[in-house]
């Protein structure tokens, strides 16, 4: 067997290599390719202690020739992230990337994704609640698909609040409101973005306006909430990136749905949508999107990134695993 090439890629020569546009194509391609059973996502495993999380996605595309895993630590002080690319054919490592980038890429490209899918065609405004390292390409992922004329801007934090504003003002071209109360930011907005760490729930569904698309794209980790009770008891449809991740932290959506399979029969994902179900109910009232990170979605955007390099002569070449044989110490005989 001969040996493939092995790169390994910085965030900078990822963020170079797929920006959030292009993700979305590759997130379609992924999704496609798990619609029809191609592919498939390995549920996240976690394990949690106090002021950390370690987290690993997997997933495989037999199809196209690629299987991979991301894994991280998240803690008070820091995270990092990798993601290892594989050949399904021989099972060579192709490529270690960097990988907080191409998670705040895929992150963002679920969202315009499913903003595509879910919102009103006619969609041109967007509240977003939130304004953590994630939020603006949150919204620079809608305006990619949607024609946004503005942008309500919401967090608990004047000050913090008011710099994302500026930030966002020098982002896009369409008007950015500094909105200082949640219901200011919320109402009658057909497309409202949740990404936030919230341990308590705190959207209330009379917030909402009728057929709201809600992009509730954070509290990922089982004890954390951002809507009440009464926003999936309104939700006419409830999507996500990968139910099985979804049935097992996401504390919203367990705590409505009930912990066994029955629950969760009317609960769709977005690559079922683009397998052919109807993607907007006519008449529907809160359309709820809960993405909560899927290996399908790193991978993706792994591969788009890696075949680019490739073909363009990016990355590190570093050796490919040698296998040598293990060493032991047997104990001193004694007189």
């Amino acid at each position: 067997m001969s040996k493939k090439r092995l790169i390994w890629l910085t965030e900078a020569e990822v963020a170079s290599l797929v920006d959030i546009n292009d993700a979305m194509a590759a997130l379609r391609v992924g999704l496609a390719e798990e619609a029809e059973g191609r592919a498939k996502t390995v549920d996240k495993a976690l394990g949690v202690w106090p002021g950390g999380a370690m987290h690993a996605l997997g997933s495989l595309s037999p199809g196209l020739n690629y299987a991979g895993f991301k894994t991280w630590v998240h803690t008070d002080r820091g995270a990092t992230a990798i993601f290892s690319l594989f050949d399904t054919r021989d099972g060579q490592l192709l490529a270690v990337l960097e990988a907080a980038t191409l998670g705040q890429i895929r992150t963002s490209a679920i969202s315009g994704l499913a903003a595509d899918m879910l919102a009103a065609p006619d969609a041109a405004e967007m509240a977003l609640v939130g304004t953590g390292a994630q939020a603006l390409t949150q919204a620079a992922a809608v305006a990619a698909v949607r024609p946004l004329r503005r942008l309500r801007i919401h967090s608990p934090t004047a000050e913090k609040r008011a710099a994302f504003v500026e930030r966002a003002r020098r982002a896009f071209s369409f008007e950015v409101v500094d909105c200082g109360s949640l219901a200011e930011a919320v109402e009658g907005a057909p497309i409202v973005t949740l990404i936030t760490r919230a341990s308590t729930p705190f959207l209330d569904a009379d917030l909402l306006a009728p057929g709201t698309l809600l992009i509730a794209a954070g509290a990922i980790l089982p004890a954390n909430a951002e809507c009440l009770p009464n926003v999936l008891a309104r939700s006419t449809r409830v999507v996500v990136d990968s139910l099985g991740n979804a049935r097992r932290n996401s504390r919203e959506l367990r705590e409505h749905f009930g912990e066994g399979p029955e629950g969760w029969e009317a609960v769709r994902t977005l690559g079922s949508l683009l397998g052919g179900d109807a993607p907007r109910p006519a008449g529907g009232d809160i359309t709820l999107f809960k993405p909560m990170g899927t290996g399908l979605s790193d991978l993706s955007v792994a591969i788009m990134a890696y075949e680019r390099a490739t073909e363009q002569g990016i990355g590190m070449t570093i050796d490919q695993p040698t296998r040598v044989p293990p060493r032991w110490r047997s104990m001193m005989a004694t007189a």
